[in-house]
């Protein structure tokens, strides 16, 4: 005797209530297993129990390290976000770099980069020519040109030059400072103080006091003038027995300058040495 059975279909709202049902029981189990797992990091055995500092320190100690970072670091050894522990190293002054690491089972590797200053940064006002006293508070610039905060009292010992411009010419400024550094000092100069103005004229004071007004244009053409103007100023100097209080290389054919005692107009000194002198 053979039977036929005929398949009962399910309603549709049965099979959607079906469908729901699962949906729900799946969520719950994920948020129990969410619950479960955020309990679990946060157990006394996952606590970060070390923090191992690796890289340049020289700036910082461990007490700085631990009284500016570590009230900043929160979560367990599996919890902690670390790009948050890295923000909370690179908040501590000098830092100019820091990458955090998890070291099983519980302890954090920091490796710190820090900033190595090479001049001071007053940020020129909006307008300001090359002349302007910029009435503004010191920052520092490090060896890539980039402007930090810190303490200036730890670098007073140091023998940092004052770069001064708009926001945002630090880096350009300290390439210029070099360059010119290294032409000033073939006539036994340091370039002391390097100012760029809005307007993109420049102008340098040396240790001794002399300020040399250098103009516009690009950095070659400035270099080059630069170049032409101490192959042959100290021969005036030393020609006239006078030290250099002032020059103005912006002159197409040549540059003024004022000694101790004695001024010059700009069509009687040329880098010839051609020309008059006369006193005060």
């Amino acid at each position: 005797m053979r039977s036929n059975s005929t398949p009962i279909s399910v309603p549709p709202d049965i099979r959607l209530m079906n469908a729901v049902t699962a949906l729900l029981l799946a969520a719950m189990l994920v948020a129990v297993a969410a619950l479960g797992l955020r309990w679990v990091v946060r157990l006394p055995v996952f606590a970060i129990r070390a923090i191992q500092v690796d890289g340049d320190v020289t700036r910082n100690s461990e007490a700085s390290l631990r009284a500016n970072a570590l009230p900043r670091l929160s979560g367990s050894f599996l919890s902690m976000n670390l790009q948050d522990g890295r923000d909370a190293f690179e908040s501590v002054p000098w830092v100019r770099r820091a990458v955090v690491q998890r070291v099983w089972p519980s302890r954090l590797l920091v490796k710190l980069e820090e900033h190595k200053p090479s001049a001071y940064w007053e940020t020129k006002a909006e307008g300001a020519d090359a002349q302007s006293d910029a009435n503004v508070d010191r920052l520092l610039v490090n060896s890539y040109g980039e402007v930090f905060q810190a303490n200036l009292g730890d670098v007073e010992d140091e023998d940092l030059p004052v770069l001064a411009g708009p926001a945002g010419t630090s880096a350009a400024m300290l390439h210029m400072w070099q360059r010119l550094q290294t032409v000033s000092s073939a006539i036994g100069e340091q370039v002391e103080r390097l100012d760029l103005s809005g307007r993109g004229s420049w102008r340098l004071s040396f240790e001794k006091g002399a300020v040399v007004e250098l103009g516009r244009g690009s950095e070659d053409e400035i270099l080059a003038r630069f170049a032409q103007f101490t192959r042959s100023i100290t021969q005036i100097t030393s020609l006239n027995h006078a030290p250099l209080l002032s020059a103005d290389l912006r002159h197409a054919e040549g540059y003024a300058v004022r000694l101790s005692g004695i001024s010059t107009t700009p069509s009687q000194v040329k880098p010839g040495l051609n020309g008059r002198s006369k006193k005060n």
